[in-house]
């Protein structure tokens, strides 16, 4: 093993990059109500777990070490290469930023801020009409923030899987879930009818192939 520095214990990256990606996240949530906020930490959790173990303590490394070490003699531990494990474990060869996991993480990760973004431009217009949000991406899905958190959550874990966020994921999956049907109820009880044609119309999650619903226009 060769390295002429370590990595790691760069805590004001862990600092830097931990505010910009949550600050940008908040700036398209915007969270309000107490649901939102719990969403919206959660989210900021893991962000803090991914970048600590980034760059400040590589706590999987450590754990994983011994493993490692025998599976790949030779392999830097140290170095900041060896933290995209998912290049490692599937025995790439060269800069693993340009693997195809690293490529297609930046795409999860760039969907998931553009439908962050859109979907809350929607939202935001429909609650200063106190109207129900149906355009744009909720004409596709029921809850397209969520569904943009755990595309940027699951781009994060392509790119640097942890033993720590690999833990939260499916947690923050079930979490999303259960705050999308306690959304539901609540918009069932302030939009009746309407929101139950919608709900009808409209996948929660995974959108389906035909044409979106926009019952905006039939309002």
């Amino acid at each position: 093993m060769n390295h002429s520095e370590s990595a790691y214990g760069l805590w004001s990256l862990v600092i830097l990059n931990s505010a910009i990606f949550i600050m940008f996240a908040f700036s398209f949530f915007k969270p309000n109500t107490a649901r939102d906020w719990r969403t919206f930490s959660a989210f900021a959790a893991f962000v803090v777990a991914l970048f600590v173990e980034m760059y400040g303590f590589p706590l999987t490394i450590y754990l994983l070490s011994g493993w490692l070490q025998t599976r790949f003699p030779g392999l830097d531990l140290l170095s900041h290469n060896s933290g995209h494990l998912w290049s490692t474990l599937l025995g790439e060869k060269g800069d693993p930023h340009f693997g195809v996991l690293h490529i297609a993480s930046y795409i999860f990760l760039g969907y998931g801020f553009y439908l962050l973004s859109t979907a809350w431009n929607v939202l935001y217009h429909a609650q200063r009409h106190n109207s129900l949000a149906t355009s744009g991406p909720y004409a596709r899905v029921r809850h397209p923030q969520y569904v943009a958190f755990v595309m940027i959550l699951f781009g994060f874990l392509l790119q640097w899987p942890t033993l720590l966020t690999l833990v939260m994921f499916p947690i923050l999956l079930i979490m999303y879930g259960r705050l999308s049907v306690a959304e539901e109820v609540e918009m069932q009880s302030h939009f009746g009818d309407t929101y139950k044609r919608y709900a009808e119309k409209t996948p929660r999650f995974f959108p389906r192939i035909s044409s979106p619903t926009d019952l905006s226009k039939n309002s």
